[in-house]
């Protein structure tokens, strides 16, 4: 369970203008890391034959398009009426994505189920998913920590996505070593599955424009 975080709004502009700039550079050091996730996941998920790794890049893409919004977003910072709407774009175009994401996860993982389709054994894929749980979910408290001073929706909302990274990671790094140490083919298949249904709701969620608050 979610730890909750104190609220303690910035008190002048001069200390909001401070958190914004923190949140701005959270956001760059997530494109740079989701960039950096996504070239190592997709590359070894290409040349594995790994759906599982694969579909983690292709979040990992959809991830730095949602830091970019969000970058926008804080410059923005000053207008109210500009950074609800882009809120409100932001979380229906990323919804689109997650849900067209997840129905590629799903075809091809039943696909290889299917016709007994294996991958290979990737040690860098193995690696990116290990990194990714411990940077992710770190990553994801310091926007929270921003995000509740600001009482912006946009930025709590986008902490929420770090903590999804790091599931859909720990899920991946799960098939990878099953796969690496009993040589079991089918997980990884399987491991994409169980991304299914958790990258599904969070695209309908998007495609609702729910508010983080709405999200527990």
């Amino acid at each position: 369970m979610e730890r909750a975080v104190p609220f303690h709004p910035a008190s002048d502009a001069g200390d909001r203008a401070r958190l914004v700039a923190r949140g701005r550079r959270l956001e760059y050091l997530t494109i740079a890391w989701n960039g950096f996730e996504a070239a190592v996941a997709l590359l070894s998920g290409v040349l594995a034959g790994s759906i599982a790794l694969v579909g983690f890049g292709l979040d990992s893409l959809i991830e730095t398009a949602s830091a970019l919004v969000l970058v926008w977003r804080l410059r923005a910072d000053s207008d109210a009426e500009r950074r609800e709407h882009a809120e409100q774009l932001a979380h229906r175009l990323v919804g689109i994505s997650f849900l067209l994401l997840s129905t590629y996860v799903a075809v091809e993982s039943v696909h290889a189920l299917w016709t007994h389709e294996h991958s290979s054994r990737s040690l860098p894929g193995i690696l990116i998913a290990a990194a990714a749980v411990v940077v992710m979910p770190l990553l994801g408290r310091a926007k929270r920590n921003v995000a509740v001073q600001l009482n912006s929706r946009a930025l709590r909302s986008d902490s929420r996505q770090a903590d999804f990274c790091a599931y859909l990671s720990a899920i991946l790094l799960v098939g990878l070593l099953l796969q690496l140490v009993w040589g079991w083919w089918w997980a990884d298949p399987v491991a994409a599955l169980v991304m299914v249904p958790i990258i599904t709701r969070e695209g309908l969620r998007g495609l609702r424009g729910q508010a983080c608050e709405d999200c527990h």
